[in-house]
Protein backbone atom coordinates (compact mmCIF):
# COMPACT_ATOMS: atom_id res chain seq x y z
CA UNK A 1 0.00 0.00 0.00
CA UNK A 2 1.30 3.46 -0.57
CA UNK A 3 0.65 6.01 1.99
CA UNK A 4 1.48 10.38 2.27
CA UNK A 5 1.63 11.61 5.33
CA UNK A 6 1.95 15.37 5.44
CA UNK A 7 2.97 17.43 8.40
CA UNK A 8 4.42 21.07 9.53
CA UNK A 9 0.78 22.55 9.60
CA UNK A 10 -0.04 24.82 12.42
CA UNK A 11 -1.13 28.21 13.82
CA UNK A 12 0.88 31.18 12.42
CA UNK A 13 0.47 35.21 12.23
CA UNK A 14 0.46 36.79 9.38
CA UNK A 15 3.88 37.45 7.36
CA UNK A 16 4.70 34.50 9.18
CA UNK A 17 6.38 31.76 7.33
CA UNK A 18 6.15 27.46 7.46
CA UNK A 19 6.97 24.70 6.05
CA UNK A 20 5.23 21.35 5.22
CA UNK A 21 5.97 18.23 4.43
CA UNK A 22 5.16 15.15 2.62
CA UNK A 23 6.52 11.69 2.99
CA UNK A 24 5.30 8.74 0.63
CA UNK A 25 6.19 5.11 2.07
CA UNK A 26 4.89 1.73 0.94
CA UNK A 27 5.59 -0.09 -2.32
CA UNK A 28 6.86 2.10 -4.51
CA UNK A 29 8.74 2.63 -7.93
CA UNK A 30 8.68 5.64 -9.22
CA UNK A 31 7.21 8.65 -8.03
CA UNK A 32 6.04 11.31 -11.21
CA UNK A 33 4.21 15.01 -10.54
CA UNK A 34 3.86 15.97 -6.96
CA UNK A 35 1.51 18.04 -5.55
CA UNK A 36 0.11 20.60 -2.68
CA UNK A 37 -3.52 21.16 -2.58
CA UNK A 38 -5.47 23.32 -0.49
CA UNK A 39 -9.18 23.60 1.04
CA UNK A 40 -10.12 26.92 2.81
CA UNK A 41 -13.24 27.12 4.91
CA UNK A 42 -16.44 27.55 2.33
CA UNK A 43 -13.83 26.49 -0.90
CA UNK A 44 -13.47 24.08 -3.36
CA UNK A 45 -10.46 22.38 -2.98
CA UNK A 46 -7.28 24.02 -5.22
CA UNK A 47 -4.09 23.13 -6.52
CA UNK A 48 -1.67 25.22 -4.74
CA UNK A 49 1.98 24.27 -6.36
CA UNK A 50 3.09 21.02 -8.47
CA UNK A 51 6.46 19.83 -8.73
CA UNK A 52 6.96 16.99 -11.68
CA UNK A 53 9.98 14.40 -11.44
CA UNK A 54 12.13 16.76 -13.31
CA UNK A 55 11.77 19.42 -10.91
CA UNK A 56 9.81 21.86 -13.03
CA UNK A 57 7.74 23.72 -10.70
CA UNK A 58 4.44 25.66 -11.28
CA UNK A 59 2.38 27.53 -8.85
CA UNK A 60 -1.09 29.18 -8.31
CA UNK A 61 -0.88 33.06 -8.84
CA UNK A 62 -2.25 34.06 -5.52
CA UNK A 63 1.16 32.31 -3.72
CA UNK A 64 3.79 32.96 -6.74
CA UNK A 65 6.82 34.59 -4.80
CA UNK A 66 5.90 33.50 -1.45
CA UNK A 67 5.93 29.63 -1.34
CA UNK A 68 8.42 27.72 -2.83
CA UNK A 69 7.60 23.91 -3.87
CA UNK A 70 10.56 21.14 -3.45
CA UNK A 71 11.33 17.46 -3.77
CA UNK A 72 13.69 14.96 -2.50
CA UNK A 73 13.33 12.09 -5.05
CA UNK A 74 15.79 9.97 -3.24
CA UNK A 75 13.82 10.27 0.24
CA UNK A 76 10.06 10.39 -1.48
CA UNK A 77 9.76 13.67 -0.22
CA UNK A 78 8.36 16.97 -0.96
CA UNK A 79 8.11 20.22 0.92
CA UNK A 80 6.16 23.40 0.75
CA UNK A 81 7.95 26.23 2.35
CA UNK A 82 5.15 29.76 2.76
CA UNK A 83 6.71 32.61 3.45
CA UNK A 84 4.65 36.05 3.59
CA UNK A 85 2.03 33.97 5.05
CA UNK A 86 -1.88 35.25 4.50
CA UNK A 87 -5.29 34.92 6.60
CA UNK A 88 -6.46 33.54 3.45
CA UNK A 89 -3.72 31.19 2.87
CA UNK A 90 -5.66 29.53 5.86
CA UNK A 91 -6.64 26.07 4.83
CA UNK A 92 -6.27 22.06 5.11
CA UNK A 93 -3.30 21.34 2.95
CA UNK A 94 -2.73 18.37 1.05
CA UNK A 95 -0.69 16.21 -0.33
CA UNK A 96 -0.71 14.42 -3.91
CA UNK A 97 1.08 12.55 -5.86
CA UNK A 98 1.05 10.33 -9.22
CA UNK A 99 2.82 6.82 -8.48
CA UNK A 100 3.81 3.54 -9.78
CA UNK A 101 3.93 1.09 -7.57
CA UNK A 102 5.29 -1.19 -9.24
CA UNK A 103 7.62 -0.56 -13.15
CA UNK A 104 4.91 -1.79 -15.13
CA UNK A 105 1.99 -1.30 -13.15
CA UNK A 106 -0.59 1.32 -13.79
CA UNK A 107 -0.23 5.31 -12.92
CA UNK A 108 -2.29 5.88 -9.50
CA UNK A 109 -3.12 8.97 -8.07
CA UNK A 110 -2.68 9.56 -4.16
CA UNK A 111 -3.91 12.12 -1.62
CA UNK A 112 -2.16 12.21 2.19
CA UNK A 113 -4.94 13.00 5.05
CA UNK A 114 -3.99 16.74 5.09
CA UNK A 115 -2.35 19.45 7.97
CA UNK A 116 -4.55 22.53 8.93
CA UNK A 117 -2.45 25.67 8.57
CA UNK A 118 -4.31 28.58 10.13
CA UNK A 119 -2.50 32.44 9.43
CA UNK A 120 -4.20 34.53 12.26
CA UNK A 121 -3.18 37.08 14.99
Amino acid sequence: QVRLVESGGGLVQPGGSLTLTCVASGTISTIYTMAWYRQGPGKQRELVAHITSGGITNYVDSVKGRFIISRDNAKNTMALQMNKLKPEDTAVYYCNADIRKIIVGPLDNYWGQGTQVTVSS
